[in-house]
């Protein structure tokens, strides 16, 4: 998995020789006399070029908006934001009191169509953008939002390689990428449902999250050091799983009757679908079982407290 950057910022330090003064000032008279203004790039400054990050945005699958330019250093310890690879310790789950802001989320209605479904599912991302970039920005974590696909037929490409659309896969995340198969939305099953599908995209966005953060990286370490499909991996994937249903908990406990589009009835239609949801339905061993998904995410929709979302340092029975 790709790591985040940021480094310190050094003093500047004294390394200006006088024939490199006597070089340069040389250079701005010459330039003078000619009648052209020229800016100097003072030799051995440590001040770091502006960057800025991009999303992509494809008719064909991509989500309108370009990401938040890149955070100027915290003034409080001289840091620019990045990655924190950590996991049961790391400070998005740790610092007390954090919680996200409790915002109007407008979204359109829902259609059971491949057009208004990609209405509803970019309308719903820019809600989760604005939920989680202040989280993350305070503390000083990396933030860009992800880009969304909408691939059609049985089965797509992305940088994790080819995915089959089935149970499992009514939405999926790869590495600041988020695809949302129409076909895979159990449209016979759900029907005109609409917190169905806003819990599930903000259960995938939770990866991004988890992504941004460090904590993805953190995860796919111990989950490739234990070989893929040991028990231990699988336990490293439920415990990220189920983080990821807690902060989609998070997400609607945290906008519901907030003035917007989600009310009490999709919120509560969210809350018992979850019971449906996990390792019972699927026949997997990497989600949870069906108790421990809905436990997990309602546990973040109660009390919006990203510390009650520490499923890495959660015993294993609740992790099962």
């Amino acid at each position: 998995m790709p790591e985040g950057g940021g480094s310190e910022l050094a003093g500047k330090r004294d390394r200006v020789h006088r024939l490199v003064v006597v070089a340069v000032c040389a250079a701005i008279i010459a330039a003078l006399a000619g009648g052209v203004v020229v800016l100097v790039d003072v030799l051995g400054s440590d001040e770091p070029a502006p960057t800025s990050q991009h999303a992509r945005d494809q008719d064909s699958g991509g989500a309108g908006g370009a990401a938040g330019a890149t955070r100027a250093p915290s003034e409080s310890n001289g840091k620019a934001p990045q990655k924190v690879i950590k996991l049961a310790d790391h400070p998005l789950v740790t610092k007390t009191g954090v919680g996200l802001p409790n915002n109007a989320c407008e979204l359109p209605e829902w259609e059971n169509s491949n057009k208004a479904a990609k209405r509803f599912f970019r309308a719903a991302t820019h809600c989760l953008d604005r939920a989680w970039e202040p989280v993350l920005r305070e503390l000083n974590l990396p933030f860009t939002p992800p880009r969304l696909y909408f691939p059609e037929g049985s089965s797509f490409q992305s940088d994790c390689g080819t995915i089959d659309v089935g149970i499992q896969t009514a939405a999926y995340y790869c590495e600041g990428e988020l695809f949302l198969p129409f076909a895979g939305l159990q449209l016979d099953q759900y029907q005109d449902n609409p917190g169905v599908y806003l819990a599930l995209i903000a259960h995938e966005y939770g990866h991004h999250v988890q992504e941004l953060a460090g904590i993805m990286d953190a995860a796919w370490r111990q989950i490739y050091q234990a070989g893929e499909g040991t028990p231990r991996a699988q336990e490293v994937s439920r415990r990220k799983e189920l983080q990821a249903q807690c902060f989609s908990g998070l997400f609607l406990g945290s906008h519901v009757d907030r003035g917007g589009s989600i009310d009490r009835q999709m919120y509560s239609r969210a809350w018992h679908d979850q019971e449906t949801r996990g390792d019972d339905t699927s026949g997997g061993h990497d989600h949870g079982s069906n108790a421990n998904y809905a436990k997990w995410w309602r546990k973040g929709a109660l009390d919006n407290r990203l510390s009650d979302c520490n499923t890495f340092a959660a015993s294993a029975d609740e992790v099962s």
